[in-house]
């Protein structure tokens, strides 16, 4: 690795941590808008306004913003993450056993996904403006055209109440073996393919025909080399940035997917904490799994730049 790469490398990174910052504070204000008085909810409207302002004092909550912000920010660079409003516990210890689950929902999602997506991308660029390739294009435009939210919801209707074949509700703890593994992460990991392998497809497909249509391609087709080599040996190898962009992107749609799917099959994971953490207004646990879902945007991202850096030959001389 050259400095010129290693320096590219570092002032992403260094991109990276200022955008967290601001999205830190972004997520601090968002959070400080939602109605309602945490205080009084948490007592319920039945409480005396002394009780109230007692609690309000305890949490801090009578504290000015600024002041509430530069101690969560601090506590978050040192890896305290407060304590959560509605059951008195860390919210380390509330999220760490749900990030494990949407780990394993991600991790499946992503095996299953990503080659299909890639293969597709692939093939439709090979065979540019065949019967297949306006296959795929009106798949692709079929699924994106689709929301998430109806997708679990049809899969659910169909494959559950109808066939009775798969399970309406999700837990990740009943995995035992192969058979369960299916049985429980086949809906919501349809459903979320549904989500990032659309917009994989066509990301791929045309990173792979502007590399096709550049000169050094062309001229590998013109020595003799079949379709195959020209796109395997000469134009995927070229293609290898801008296909990780779309993955990344493409991926990070799961970010936003994953709180439907959660939601919907009342999957134990991060996005579902949060959704109920919002119904009772507990602030350190909503903003630290907003955060860690921009955490998981900007790395999807940094990844995707730091291929791109690496894999682009004329930096690499």
């Amino acid at each position: 690795m050259n400095s010129m790469i290693a320096g590219l490398i570092i002032r992403r990174v260094g991109i990276m941590l200022v955008s967290l910052v601001i999205v830190a504070f972004a997520v601090f204000a968002a959070t400080e808008l939602l109605p309602g008085d945490v205080a009084q909810i948490l007592l319920g409207q039945s409480a005396t306004p002394e009780a109230v302002a007692g609690l309000r004092k305890a949490m801090h909550l009578d504290q000015p913003a600024i002041l509430r912000f530069g101690h969560w920010l601090g506590g978050l660079v040192t890896g305290d993450f407060g304590r959560s409003y509605a059951n008195n516990r860390d919210v380390a210890d509330l999220i760490s056993g749900r990030l494990v689950n949407s780990l394993k929902l991600g991790a499946v999602t992503t095996l299953f996904s990503v080659p299909l997506s890639l293969f597709l991308g692939v093939t439709a660029a090979m065979f540019r403006g065949s019967f297949y390739d306006r296959l795929v294009s009106v798949f692709t435009v079929t699924v994106i055209s689709v929301p998430e939210f109806m997708v679990a919801t049809l899969a659910v209707l169909i494959f559950a109440v109808y066939l009775g074949w798969l399970p309406a509700l999700s837990f990740a703890n009943e995995v035992h073996g192969l058979g369960e593994l299916l049985r429980v992460y086949a809906m919501p990991v349809i459903t979320l393919s549904f989500v990032v392998s659309a917009q994989m497809i066509r990301m791929t497909r045309a990173a792979v025909i502007d590399t096709i249509n550049t000169p050094y391609v062309e001229m590998a087709l013109l020595k003799g080399a079949t379709r195959r080599r020209m796109v395997m040996r000469h134009a995927l190898p070229n293609a290898l940035g801008p296909i990780a962009n779309a993955m990344a992107l493409s991926l990070s749609y799961l970010l936003g997917g994953v709180i439907i799917v959660e939601t919907i099959f009342n999957y134990p994971g991060v996005a579902k904490l949060m959704v109920d953490a919002v119904a009772t207004r507990d602030l350190p646990l909503i903003q630290t799994c907003a955060m860690l879902f921009c955490l998981s945007y900007l790395l999807l991202i940094l990844i995707a730049d730091v291929v791109a850096i690496a894999s682009n030959p004329r930096l690499r001389q």
